[in-house]
């Protein structure tokens, strides 16, 4: 695999995507209109779960290695986002910087507890910041949809986040309980990786240039391709070659149940 973003460039990106949330919800007349993506959702509960997102992910990183991770805030306590729009412009400022400050103070190769266990990413404070920069940028997205002026994600963040899926979300030791596949992704921004699924799991590498074709091939623009990931865009927005039934499988899968 390549190397991955340095660490000065993800905090870098973390900040970027933040500011664009920020200014996506300041620029939306009512935030209590419905998420179409998250349709659970208003504006305004998603401006909260990222400033509650954030402000964990700093109580996590603070409290190092462990097997679980710390107790969760009662939420009586917890801080609600500012009606105001000005407070809550700086509520989720706050927020961000709480989670940036705590992932500076550790570095990248702190050991802290994360959600995967079993995948190609370490269980460290620069890994799941790495993973923040999707959450942010994609949760971004869905405020410009929202108000009907989406826009791709960064190139920089979405080759960066094809990667990312990648390796820590798809990618796992638990064996592959499907028929043994190959799927090959092409973003048109010049990378290409590969996932192989059989019983060792599910594992990711850059595809070789001289690599035969896999049982699907999958091509797009990376933004496209982490958006169908977070099931932002259907699989039949990517051109698809082969097979797509690994794919399908892969999505619904849950290899810890």
């Amino acid at each position: 695999m390549q190397n991955t973003l340095e660490f000065p460039e993800v905090l870098r990106l973390i900040e970027d995507r933040s500011a664009a949330f920020r200014a996506a919800i300041a620029s939306a007349p009512d935030l209590d209109v419905q998420v179409p993506s998250c349709p659970d959702w208003t504006l305004r509960e998603l401006a909260q779960h990222l400033g509650d997102g954030r402000r964990r992910q700093a109580a996590i990183v603070a409290a190092g290695p462990g097997a679980e991770p710390p107790a969760k805030t009662d939420p009586k306590g917890a801080p609600t986002a500012p009606r105001d729009p000005e407070a809550l412009d700086a509520w989720l400022a706050e927020s961000t910087e709480l989670m940036l400050a705590a992932t500076r103070e550790a570095g990248p190769d702190r050991g802290c507890w994360t959600w995967w266990g079993r995948s190609q990413a370490p269980q460290t404070s620069g890994a799941l910041a790495r993973h923040q920069i999707q959450e942010i940028a994609v949760h971004t997205y869905d405020v410009q949809l929202t108000q009907g002026a989406a826009q791709p994600l960064p190139t920089d963040v979405a080759v960066e986040g094809v990667d990312e899926f990648l390796t820590t979300v798809a990618a796992t030791t638990v064996p592959w309980p499907f028929k043994p596949a190959t799927i090959d992704l092409h973003a048109t921004e010049d990378r290409s990786w590969r996932l192989t699924l059989n019983a060792d799991g599910v594992r990711c590498d850059d595809l070789a240039a001289d690599a035969e074709p896999g049982d699907l091939v999958m091509r797009g623009a990376a933004s496209d391709l982490v958006l169908y990931f977070y099931d932002r865009l259907p699989l039949e927005a990517l051109e698809n070659t082969g097979d797509t039934e690994p794919m399908e499988q892969l999505a619904v899968w849950d290899p810890n149940a």
